[in-house]
């Protein structure tokens, strides 16, 4: 077990920075679920724009942090790595959002449940992932955690691949088909940010083990 808190020369503004940057992605995901309830309601898409320019202020404090503080063990690069892919987290989600909002006649009968469902969750492991950091990074817990990570992520490509096999039914016309494959595959690049997020910490983990 490692203690970040020494690492980072008591500078606990970067656990409440990263911690706050995980909350932005769960908090998109959560706008997410209600704008595929009600796709007609483009109002609901400014959650998405708060959201992301939240995200992107906090990641400029802690690039900001990285450069006025003294890191005697963990690297600079490992920090601005996770800020980013914690970053890419709520900005894919905005993508699918406005996607979404483009066709939204063109998915009134699609169950979006399933990636849903697997996102919820994952973005709530980043989350812990993250809390865990400013426990002291316990080695076994983070491999716990992202053992479940990559298990959501396995569960998310067969998910797709069953969309997938909806969509060469036969039974929709080509436009369908292209408007749905874009937005099944953001939700699953979406589940992907978080698996890298995922990985960041853990190796930042191991590295100070």
């Amino acid at each position: 077990m490692f203690s970040l808190q020494k690492i980072l020369g008591q500078e606990d503004k970067f656990f409440g920075l990263l911690e706050a940057s995980a909350q932005e992605a769960r908090t998109s995901v959560e706008a997410l679920v209600q704008l595929i309830a009600n796709p007609n309601q483009t109002a609901l898409a400014h959650g998405f724009v708060e959201s992301r320019r939240k995200e992107r202020g906090l990641r400029g404090q802690i690039n900001e942090a990285v450069c006025t503080t003294f890191v005697t063990t963990l690297e600079r690069e490992d920090i601005e790595s996770l800020a980013n892919a914690l970053y890419r987290i709520p900005k894919t989600v905005e993508k699918f959002a406005s996607r979404l909002l483009l066709a939204p006649q063109r998915v009134q009968d699609v169950d979006f449940a399933g990636q849903i469902h697997l996102l919820t969750q994952a973005t709530a492991t980043v989350m812990e992932m993250v809390k865990c950091l400013r426990r002291g990074g316990n080695l076994e817990e983070i491999r716990s955690l992202n053992d479940k990570m990559q298990h959501l992520e396995g569960e998310a490509d067969r998910t797709i691949t069953e969309l997938f096999r909806d969509l060469c039914s036969g039974q929709h016309d080509p436009i369908t088909v292209i408007v749905r494959k874009d937005l099944y595959e953001l939700l699953e690049k979406t589940i992907d940010r978080c698996r890298d997020a995922g990985n960041v910490i853990s190796n930042i983990a191991l590295k100070n083990s």
